[in-house]
């Protein structure tokens, strides 16, 4: 079976109406990310149920996308650039070839690609057939409500 994909078009400001191809990361790419994003959010100090690195995507599923906002950025970047992998830029239907810098003008529009990307790859964790506990639940409206805040600053140790 084919990688999913899926097509997101930007929808404001200097980005309005380009298109961008966001395709799946292969099996062994995702669990990759997912362990090196559960290290790095129990690098950071922030508590997370034993085993799960264990656990892959599923894992990264329950720690929740906010959990990956109290990353500091040093650890944060690498991850964030490879999220960015899985995103090619569509100039025309048939054209598609990977992002470069200028591609994307609008902070707005790369964090909605970031959340796009998130969804595509979390996907099979969130379909109703599937969402049958209290946890998987409280994922789902977690990742719905999606918004960023400032991080509180953290005491000196």
């Amino acid at each position: 079976m084919a990688r999913k994909e899926t097509t997101f078009i930007a929808e404001a400001g200097r980005d309005k109406g380009k298109q961008f191809l966001i395709t799946e990361m292969s099996a062994s790419q995702a669990e990759a990310w997912a362990i090196k994003v559960i290290l790095a959010v129990g690098n950071a100090g922030i508590e997370i149920p034993e085993n799960l690195a264990s656990q892959g995507m599923s894992g990264l599923m329950e720690v929740g996308y906010i959990n990956l906002l109290k990353i500091p950025y040093e650890s944060a970047k690498p991850l964030l650039d490879e999220m960015m992998t899985c995103v090619q830029f569509s100039p025309s239907p048939t054209i598609k070839r990977p992002l470069i810098e200028d591609d994307i003008e609008e902070v707005k529009t790369r964090l909605t690609l970031r959340k796009a990307i998130w969804s595509l790859h979390m996907d099979f964790f969130l379909g109703e057939s599937e969402s049958t506990s209290e946890s998987e639940a409280q994922a789902v409206a977690q990742l719905n409500s999606l918004s960023i805040k400032p991080l509180r600053k953290r005491s000196p140790q």
